[in-house]
């Protein structure tokens, strides 16, 4: 199928592409009553009437996976006006879940040695502004490096507003805001900010001579076996794919799959997977499989702060992962949202267990508050069904 003409979404992109997170705990809704442990039609109801409900997903899938157990749940469509639904091997924009993929590089490497967690921009980056030398790689990690985020930049916003498909130069996006301070004093405080993972991705590029897509490949996608995982520079999904849709009653869904450069937020949010890919990446990387004990036990130092959208339960974060207390246990995971995508990936913190959430329209605390709190109460309730015995 050709792809569609570009067209400016119908919501500002300020909302669509940075969405600030507030910092702190963020409780999950009181009226998040689960279902029954076996009670797995009860979860599907859920899904279904996530899809129903205005402004919600035309499509939606879920897969958990105990050890070598998988369960597949969804409801709705892969694509408006068919009746194909989700299937796990569906590409994606997995929006800043792509954060954990660039905090699992950085992390190999200091694993390796070629970084460390209190290498400053300064000393690796020194062609940063110099108001930004002494923000270390684990500020960049725990979002408490008080970067700008670029994505917020009014000149950024402009170019995409003028053509949403311009290919932007991803190792100069953080350009936009180098004339800018700090926001804040480095480690003070935690504020969620999309350049913090450019930075990381430049950090380990400088680290290594090798460029960031080739990291991946060779520290994630090939340890993991991920096979249909990508981060491409434009605006084409591979086939086949979920559609992603700007859903804004009263008007029908517009898909918004090829609408923007990935070019744009690179390692901040522009890596394309399946839900079969991304159930291998969380198991791994939430259960420490990818890094040394050492490494680990510092990712697991929490602050107060929330990933964007908040996830189940309440949030802290730690480096390029977050923890969900939920009612019914811990998982370690990340959240994101995209135009077009909302994500939840999520697993026990021996990888044993898994949770891979997908959602085919972006939903956030800004844009859509009260369905993100609906979707927040049916994953607290996937996760209660992940954990359940047996």
């Amino acid at each position: 199928m050709p792809a569609r003409s570009p067209r400016r979404p119908r919501r500002p992109l300020v909302t669509l592409l940075a969405v600030a997170c507030a910092a702190g705990l963020v409780s999950a809704p009181a009226q998040a009553a689960g279902p029954s442990a076996d009670d797995d039609r009860a979860l599907r109801r859920q899904l279904r009437e996530l899809t129903a409900a205005p402004g919600g997903p035309p499509g939606v899938i879920a897969v958990l996976k105990r050890g070598s157990r998988t369960e597949v749940y969804r409801a709705g469509v892969a694509r408006t006006g068919t009746g194909r639904p989700i299937a796990t091997t569906d590409h994606m924009r997995i929006a800043s879940t792509a954060k954990a993929f660039s905090g699992a590089v950085a992390l190999r490497l200091v694993s390796q040695g070629k970084l460390r967690l209190n290498d400053t921009i300064g000393k690796v980056l020194p062609q940063l502004p110099r108001a930004w030398h002494r923000v270390t790689l684990r500020q960049l990690l725990d979002h408490t490096s008080g970067l700008p985020d670029f994505s917020a930049n009014p000149e950024f916003l402009a170019l995409v507003r003028e053509d949403p498909r311009r290919h932007f130069d991803s190792r100069r996006l953080l350009d936009f805001v180098a004339d800018e301070p700090l926001e804040f004093r480095p480690g003070s405080r935690y504020a969620y900010s999309n350049s913090d993972n450019i930075a990381v991705a430049l950090m380990a590029e400088a680290a290594t001579g090798c460029r960031y897509e080739e990291l991946l490949d060779r520290l994630v996608y090939r340890p993991l076996n991920l096979r249909g995982t990508s981060l491409p520079q434009g605006y084409r999904m591979p086939r086949p794919y979920m559609h992603g849709y700007d859903v804004t009653p009263p008007d029908p869904p517009e898909d918004v799959s090829e609408v923007l450069s990935a070019s744009g937020v690179w390692a901040s949010g522009g890596i394309i997977s399946t839900p079969k890919d991304m159930t291998a990446f969380i198991r791994g990387y939430a259960g420490g499989k990818l890094i040394s004990d050492r490494t680990r036990r510092q990712q697991l130092k929490w602050v107060n702060g929330a990933s964007e959208p908040a996830g189940p339960g309440q949030n802290k974060a730690g480096l390029a992962v977050f923890r969900y207390k939920t009612r019914c246990g811990v998982v370690y995971g990340h959240t994101g949202n995209f135009p077009g995508y909302t994500q939840l990936i999520a697993a026990t913190p021996d990888g044993k267990r898994s949770l891979t959430v997908s959602l085919t329209t972006q939903i956030n605390k800004k844009t859509k508050p009260r369905l993100l709190k609906r979707v927040r109460s049916v994953e607290e309730n996937l996760v209660c069904a992940l954990l359940r015995k047996g």
